[in-house]
């Protein structure tokens, strides 16, 4: 497809009007072809062929002008609806909430909409949504943080999604090296006696952790407490969560000097609980989160935390799915995409008590 016009009129401004600009004035004003700037527009495949300088031409004549394509038109002879679904158990919670943040930067990008449903861990729900935008001619779907066995008739990307399913894309973290960088970090600032603070039954991630934390353990020689491990239980995006946990943990009165939360919320929830029980953070006990979400910096004091690249797993999560959307059978090699975690250390982790050296790493 070739990327010059011969249009006499080309370079010429349109005259300002009330009627929109049309993809013909838009390529005359180009000097190019309506096929080569309809291709651009709308994203299409072929268009990979078109010189980035042509393209970035036509996006910023678009942009001057105003100029929108035809959704409709778009749809029927791409047979698309150019529309994503994405699910997630909790819109508000800071985990979802910057998953979708990279999810959203992407499709925008590429010119995509979409919706979200929260499903609350509801089995239910999370059994009817998939159908009720199934109904409303999706593309493709994304799943956060969400137990997905269905096999769709469209494109499926889970983030933190663990069941192997035909169709179905996961985008997983490194759980073992998550594991050893919270774990390697309280080993080495002398603590022993740490405290465990497990996921709820119902999300993905609570397994998998588990079992990575407790070979951790095993290989620093770190001796896990049954007693010094409370599991989440309550279906809630509150820090509320963590405080009931880690009074329960207190409760057992035996003795921790480290706490590892599962996840960045409810170790906020852990740090108020020891407060009201007279102890200080960290110089009585540390606390290391998971997630790094956008509040962990600005707690005080800031919390140390094992970071998931969550934005960077929606965009990741984003556009898997639209290269399987746009080339049917490149989802062959896309089984699985793994992405690293790294350690942020704060304010809430220092030496244990008696351990020399200076008091916070």
């Amino acid at each position: 497809m070739g990327t010059k016009g011969t249009s006499r009129s080309a370079g010429k401004t349109p005259r300002a009007g009330h009627k929109p600009m049309s993809l013909k004035k838009l390529a005359d004003y180009l000097g190019l072809s309506p096929a080569t700037v309809s291709l651009v527009i709308n994203r299409s495949t072929v268009a990979d062929s078109i010189p980035q300088e042509t393209k970035d031409r036509i996006f910023a004549a678009a942009r001057k002008f105003k100029y929108r394509p035809n959704f409709f038109a778009r749809s029927l002879r791409a047979q698309r609806s150019f529309t994503i679904g994405v699910i997630v158990p909790e819109v508000s919670d800071g985990y979802s909430a910057t998953v979708m943040s990279g999810v959203e930067d992407y499709l925008l990008q590429e010119g995509y909409f979409y919706f979200v449903a929260s499903h609350r861990h509801r089995p239910d729900l999370i059994d009817e949504y998939p159908r009720l935008f199934l109904e409303r001619s999706i593309d493709g779907l994304i799943a956060v943080d969400t137990p997905w066995n269905l096999s769709l008739s469209v494109p499926v990307v889970t983030v933190s999604g663990h069941n192997n399913v035909k169709g179905v894309t996961n985008i997983l973290l490194n759980h073992q090296r998550a594991a050893e960088l919270a774990l390697k970090h309280l080993f080495n600032l002398g603590h022993r006696k740490i405290a465990f603070i497990k996921g709820q039954a119902f999300s993905s991630d609570t397994e998998v952790r588990w079992t990575n934390i407790e070979k951790a353990a095993r290989h620093l020689g770190i001796q896990i407490s049954p007693k010094l491990v409370a599991q989440l239980e309550e279906n809630s995006p509150s820090p509320h969560v963590g405080l009931v946990a880690t009074k329960k943990l207190l409760a057992a009165r035996q003795p921790f000097t480290a706490l590892f939360a599962f996840n960045d919320i409810s170790a906020m929830g852990a740090i108020r609980a020891l407060r009201d029980a007279g102890l200080k953070v960290p110089d009585d006990v540390s606390v290391v989160g998971f997630d790094d979400i956008q509040n962990a910096a600005y707690q005080n004091p800031g919390l140390t935390t094992v970071r998931q690249p969550l934005r960077e797993m929606g965009r990741i999560a984003a556009e898997i799915l639209l290269r399987r959307i746009n080339r049917p059978g490149s989802d062959l090699n896309d089984k699985r995409a793994a992405v690293e975690p790294e350690l942020m250390v704060r304010e809430t982790t220092c030496h244990a008590s008696g351990v020399r050296g200076s008091r916070k790493q």
